[in-house]
């Protein structure tokens, strides 16, 4: 779960949503997606992952060959690594920050410390999601981009 104060329950109803010019609500809305798509990966909630996701969401991941070119890329990727053995097990998330950058698309960074299954230590990892209002006013991420946090 996130540690990060601004954070959001993830379990919450969905809040409604706001009007077009609110940017603090547009702020809580899509900490309120970010912070159900953390929960569901930390607790390895395979579909409400994936259902943050619009279908033609991009990842960029610092451990892949190549950028995954849309969600279904990734989701074949996502089980050639559990068929490998790969089980989150627990997500947590700092130093949020969501930038407005134009209407219906916000830009959320924060540090990411994910714990896997037989890893002698959680990764600790940047990571930046570009979320999209859709029509019916839910956030969903449409792109993704993981990398490795500088050693201290």
């Amino acid at each position: 779960m996130s540690t990060n104060p601004e954070a959001v329950d993830p379990t919450a109803a969905p809040a409604a949503p706001s009007p077009a010019g609110d940017e603090a609500d547009q702020r809580a809305e899509v900490l309120q997606a970010a912070a159900a798509l953390v929960a569901a990966f930390g607790a390895h909630r395979t579909a409400d992952y994936f259902a943050a996701f619009a279908p033609e969401a991009t990842f960029v991941f610092h451990d892949a060959p190549a950028p995954l070119p849309d969600r279904a890329a990734y989701e074949a990727e996502w089980a050639a690594w559990e068929a490998d053995g790969f089980r989150v097990q627990g997500c947590e998330t700092s130093d949020t920050a969501v930038q407005l950058v134009a209407p219906g698309v916000a830009v959320l960074t924060h540090a990411v410390r994910t714990t896997l299954a037989g890893a002698e230590a959680p990764t600790a990892e940047r990571e930046t999601i570009v979320f999209r209002r859709e029509d019916d006013g839910r956030w969903l991420a449409v792109h993704e981009h993981l990398s490795t946090a500088p050693t201290a």
